[in-house]
């Protein structure tokens, strides 16, 4: 492909991934990789930079676009080298005019820059949210630690704050590493690792992962325990849950039941775990404005109606959680937001419903202080942005 031609592929697939993000279609990983494999001649040069074209116009435009040209007339903007490639030949983009409309560069739509602020994220920590994320994996210590890992991997960093955790260059293929499909690594951003250290595990310990998606920090929990006690991995989708069973057996992790549970049918099927659980991982569906470094298209998706029913979603998960824990066990309660809906007020309203219930002191490798809980943000941790607090019962 011509420079122009990978210009005009990205303009075609902003067009679909702005039109998803409207619709509540797929996400634009999931359409890149439909783009290209209808399009076999696009070798692997030219699928790499126009995924780059395309992610530099997602995190360049706050506000959803109204066309792809519009989004990718931001990166010409300020990329002469790009502008030059709308020349107006074969399978490149017509010229640019001075008049025709761009995109609105920004963070975020207003009313949810306004959101993040109000909850105590500083205007200048914004850009952070949207920045390239490091490649992190956390070390399965099952399996090998973390001397031995970076003995192996000549090119991985310690990460600045997990104790299990290493950083690889942008761009390393992980699932084809030996140390991966030997179940010696996972990939795991810093952030997540950090707060999953917060449940504390122990071995011979019985412990709930109540949205346990693909098992990431279920496979954490069970390195922890050292492959002792329980761990019931829960979710009510089929697909992420079924992710886990293969990693699971990757990582040699053997105290893994999973259960797929039906909305609203949660506590009749959690019934034998009722008051038994010595914790209970929250780990909520939520809004995912700390994982935009990730998934920037994610903030064109959100709006207030959607986080309305995320948050009762929240509420009704740490309800639920809550009947689980033994008497004296913990909730840890995680959400990848930096929303004070979704993280600090949720856990207020959490204690002023159960008020025998109190928040414990967390001491993490990284975060600040927020409400009854910690928060980790890209600016200021270089981690993807979380909220944690760790709930203890009566």
């Amino acid at each position: 492909m011509t420079p122009p031609a990978r210009t005009q592929a990205a303009i075609e697939l902003l067009d679909a991934i702005i039109a998803a993000a409207r619709e509540g279609g797929a996400a634009a990983d999931t359409l890149i990789a439909r783009y290209f494999a209808g399009r076999r001649y696009a070798g692997s040069k030219d699928r790499r930079a126009v995924r780059e074209l395309v992610y530099a116009a997602i995190r360049a435009a706050g506000e959803p676009p109204k066309s792809g040209r519009a989004a990718m007339l931001l990166v010409a903007d300020r990329d002469p080298a790009i502008a030059a490639t709308f020349d107006g030949g074969t399978h490149a983009p017509a010229p640019i005019t001075n008049d025709e409309p761009r995109g609105n560069r920004g963070v975020a739509p207003s009313w949810l820059a306004g959101l993040l602020v109000a909850s105590g994220v500083a205007r200048d920590a914004l850009p952070a949210l949207v920045e390239r994320a490091p490649l992190d994996c956390r070390i399965n210590t099952l399996i090998a630690s973390r001397d031995d890992v970076l003995a192996a991997l000549p090119e991985a960093q310690p990460t600045p704050h997990a104790p299990d955790g290493i950083r690889l260059p942008s761009g390393t293929n992980v699932d084809q590493l030996p140390l991966f499909q030997g179940g010696a690594i996972e990939v795991q951003d810093e952030g997540s690792q950090l707060v999953g250290l917060a449940i504390a595990a122990q071995p011979g310990q019985r412990i709930v992962d109540l949205c346990a998606g693909a098992g990431g920090k279920t496979l954490a929990i069970a390195a922890a325990m050292k492959n002792d006690g329980k761990i019931l991995a829960c979710d009510t989708d089929r697909m992420r849950l079924q992710r886990l069973a293969p990693r699971a057996e990757r990582a040699g992790a053997a105290i893994i039941e999973s259960r797929l549970l039906d909305p609203g049918e949660e506590a009749t099927m959690l019934a034998d775990w009722r008051g038994t659980a010595d914790s209970v991982l929250v780990d909520a569906p939520c809004s995912g404005t700390g994982t935009w470094r990730r998934n920037p298209e994610a903030r064109w998706r959100l709006n207030q109606a959607r986080l309305d029913r995320l948050q009762a979603t929240q509420a009704h998960i740490l309800d639920l959680a809550a009947a689980l824990v033994k008497p004296g066990g913990r909730i840890v309660y995680i959400v990848c937001s930096l929303l004070d809906a979704e993280g600090a007020d949720r856990v207020t309203a959490f204690l002023k419903k159960h008020r025998k219930w109190h928040a414990e002191p967390l001491s993490l490798p990284a975060g600040s202080v927020r409400g009854e809980g910690l928060r980790l943000d890209p600016a200021a941790d270089g981690t993807d942005g979380f909220f944690v607090a760790r709930l203890r019962a009566p």
